[in-house]
């Protein structure tokens, strides 16, 4: 028996890139933006149900109803869904999307309850804001400093990267796979010696 025979071919090593520590904190940042948005969501449908409960406060209903549609689309952006992109180029960069964090933040703090009777509902909507207005502002000032810019160049480094591992791996894969059945092929055949 030769040596290849003997030494079975072991499949390609799979190729690890670490994921970039920058690409990370952009993913967690999105996260928490999108998670501060969907709170704001939370706080205004909570808003809106009890202005159209009373009654006596159809406007600030309406005004809360826009603020939930507009706070999902903030949500939705930071998924950075290329469909959301294709139609509002805007949002691509960081400035105009945290812009749009920070209309929301204040239409959220919109219309304070001065009576004091939902003081529960008001600290919600000061958390809420307040989390969102500093994410937009983060995101603001990281658009001017061209982070945003930095982050998509990156992104696109990694996307290469991995694609070039893929097609290492599919070059190295059919010499594998040819060992593979020839082993099998062999295995069959002494199964069918054994029987006989």
């Amino acid at each position: 028996m030769s040596e290849e025979e003997i030494a079975p071919t072991l499949p390609p090593a799979r190729i690890r890139s670490r994921p970039d520590p920058f690409l990370v904190v952009c993913r967690c940042f999105s996260v928490v933006t999108a998670a501060a948005a969907l709170l704001c969501v939370a706080v205004n449908v909570l808003s809106a149900v009890r202005s159209f409960k009373g009654g006596f406060d159809v406007f600030d209903g309406i005004f809360r109803c826009y603020a939930v549609v507009i706070a999902l689309f903030v949500a939705v952006a930071e998924t950075e869904w290329a469909f959301i992109f294709r139609f509002s180029k805007v949002l691509e960069y960081w400035v105009g999307r945290g812009m749009l964090q920070i209309f929301v933040a204040v239409m959220t703090r919109a219309f304070p309850d001065f009576s004091g009777r939902r003081r529960d509902l008001v600290l919600l909507q000061e958390i809420a804001s307040y989390i969102l207005i500093a994410c937009g502002v983060i995101y603001v000032v990281s658009g001017v400093l061209c982070i945003g810019f930095l982050k998509r160049s990156r992104m696109h480094e990694q996307i290469t990267r991995e694609q070039a591992a893929k097609d290492l791996q599919l070059t190295l894969a059919p010499t594998f796979l040819q060992e593979l059945e020839r082993r099998r092929e062999e295995l069959q055949a002494l199964l069918v010696t054994e029987r006989a």
